[in-house]
């Protein structure tokens, strides 16, 4: 009898131990902000037409949230003496990734509070008519005001890598995020070419945007028909909107912008518009970093600086090749496509880094391979095309793939997952604004040794080959202007004096390129620093969901248990 009573009393400790293991499990897999595992998911879930259709909207914001810019980059110099010129056209890039880098850590937090869908279908709406109104503007301003509105857009288009990522199990985020990827290749990979081969066309460079309309409505539709996470009252049981609005820190949102814009402007205009020693460019430098230090408080990632190579070697390299290499569209076109090509290979090649492990070790192989190889590209000749193009390729797969892995970390490692919007909405804005800073800083240094080297080194050369001091400006104006009808104005012009003229422009041209591509060093050192610091997610690499989708107008996740993609019971 006693025995009996010993086992019962056994059984029942072996229980409640059970039910107290179950509950810390059910407590912590909780806490962490997950709704569900995979496992649990109703049959069909990843085949139901919501997710699907959700996944194409992810893919199609992407590819034209990257293609805003990346198509545009290559063929500034086009756009600009077509509907120009105007020497603020390098805004048309920056008018993108600056509220770019803005916005996405608003887009990231507010939707964590108020639910996501509707902040994606305005952004994609609002990229939509930027596309517009860049296809059919008629001066570079106009062409500005559109990326602007392209990069408000871009905002809720790139913050998809946490839309995906938060629908799929922790250990297949790389996977999705490279499958995302792999629908940006026209826009990014072959960005150049694509753009290169719209100018050729009928539609001529204005074809990038109708393409840009075409995808930016595809994502669109598929936002309003297939898109329905949890609403605002799914998330805030028994809250108002009005009180999350009044515990947002919008002290912190005007510090962040207005700080960001006034950095910028400064950093910007510096040796160009104003002296770096003006009032102006001091003011605006230390104005507008205090108010970035007091918001960000330093928090750097080192793959935000990686991407800054990729957002201003866009512009940089596109003018390396038509300057020192090749005059021809078509061949142009392809090679200025080689930063974006080794980007987009680096970065659908992400999906490796689950099945590798330890990131860390990841991080420090293609940040020293990567950098290393930017930093060679600085033997840059006017000869050495096969050598620069095969540099650039391998530098840049290296530091794609970096990015992405990175990216998808930012939003594994927080405590929870219910705030996977503010985490990776911040890691994205740091992102886009030190690609902003990169690109501001790359393409100062080079304007400022071109303005440099072109006068010192091209008039002499003219001299020494036989042209009159007196047509000298002519023929600069005229190189500067690239019409044939120019040079044949120029007073005692010959073609070997062409010929010395023109590749005196190149060795000056690749003595500028030398410096920017000597500047990455800076850049990817303190990368590699901060990458002794990046974890490894070897142990997060579980079934854990961190959000599912719905039934339209229903708290049911679809599809529903029981029931088919299509409504009907199953048995």
């Amino acid at each position: 009898m006693a025995t009996t009573e010993k086992k019962n009393e056994k059984h029942i400790a072996a229980q409640h131990d059970e039910a107290v293991h179950d509950q810390l499990e059910k407590h912590e897999f909780a806490s962490g902000g997950f709704d569900m595992r995979a496992e649990d998911l109703p049959k069909g879930y990843y085949r139901s037409q919501f997710f699907i259709g959700t996944l194409i909207a992810s893919s199609a914001s992407w590819a034209a949230g990257c293609g805003g810019f990346a198509l545009a980059a290559p063929i500034l110099l086009v756009i600009n003496a077509d509907v120009g010129p105007n020497p603020n056209f390098v805004w048309i890039a920056l008018g993108y990734t600056l509220p770019l880098a803005i916005g996405q850590t608003l887009i990231g937090r507010l939707s964590d509070l108020f639910g996501r869908r509707y902040f994606f279908i305005v952004g994609s709406t609002i990229a939509l008519v930027g596309s517009i109104v860049c296809a059919t503007a008629k001066n570079v301003p106009a062409i500005i005001g559109g990326t602007v509105l392209i990069g408000v857009g871009a905002a809720s288009q790139l913050s998809v890598v946490f839309v995906m990522g938060e629908l799929v199990p922790m250990k297949h985020r790389f996977s999705v995020n490279a499958f995302v990827y792999i629908w940006v290749t026209p826009y990014s990979g072959f960005a150049a070419a694509v753009g290169y081969a719209f100018v050729a066309s009928p539609a001529g460079w204005r074809g990038v945007y109708y393409l840009l309309i075409a995808t930016n409505a595809l994502a669109v539709f598929c936002w309003v028909c297939f898109y329905f996470p949890p609403t605002f009252e799914m998330k805030h049981i028994g809250k108002t909107k009005l009180q999350v609005v009044k515990d947002f820190d919008f002290i912190g949102l005007i510090l962040f912008s207005g700080g960001f814009v006034v950095f910028l402007l400064g950093l910007s205009s510096g040796g160009g518009a104003h002296p770096w020693d003006s009032a102006f460019v001091i003011g605006t430098l230390v104005a507008g970093g205090v108010a970035l230090i007091a918001f960000w408080v330093a928090m750097v990632t080192m793959f935000s600086i990686s991407c800054s190579v990729y957002y201003a070697f866009t512009i940089v390299w596109p003018q390396i090749v038509f300057t020192l290499y090749t005059s021809d569209d078509g061949l142009g076109g392809i090679l200025s496509s080689l930063i974006t090509i080794g980007t987009s290979i680096g970065q659908c090649s992400s999906f490796l880094s689950g099945y590798i492990g330890k990131q860390r070790y990841q991080f420090w192989f293609t940040l020293i391979a990567g950098g290393s190889m930017l930093a060679a590209c600085a033997c840059i000749t006017p000869d050495n095309k096969a050598t620069l193009c095969v540099l650039v390729t391998l530098g840049l797969i290296c530091l794609g793939y970096l990015d992405v892995v990175g990216l998808a970390m930012s939003g594994m490692v927080i405590k929870d997952q219910k705030e996977i919007g503010a985490a990776m909405g911040i890691a994205t804005s740091i992102r886009s604004g030190i690609s902003t800073i990169g690109t501001a800083i790359y393409t100062t240094i080079l304007d400022n040794r071109l303005g440099k080297n072109i006068p010192a080194i091209v008039p002499q050369a003219l001299i020494a080959a036989g042209l009159p001091a007196s047509s000298v400006p002519a023929w600069m104006t005229a190189k500067a202007a690239g019409t044939a009808a120019g040079f044949a104005s120029v007073k005692g012009n010959t073609p070997a004096i062409m010929a010395a003229g023109d590749y005196a422009y190149k060795v000056a041209s690749a003595d500028a390129y030398r410096t920017v591509f000597l500047s990455t060093i800076a850049f990817s050192a303190i990368a590699l620093i901060l990458s002794f610091f990046a974890p490894n997610v070897d142990n997060l690499m579980t079934s854990d969901v961190a959000t599912t989708l719905h039934k339209r107008g229903h708290t049911d996740i679809i599809p529903s248990k029981g029931e088919d993609m299509d409504g009907t019971e199953t048995t």
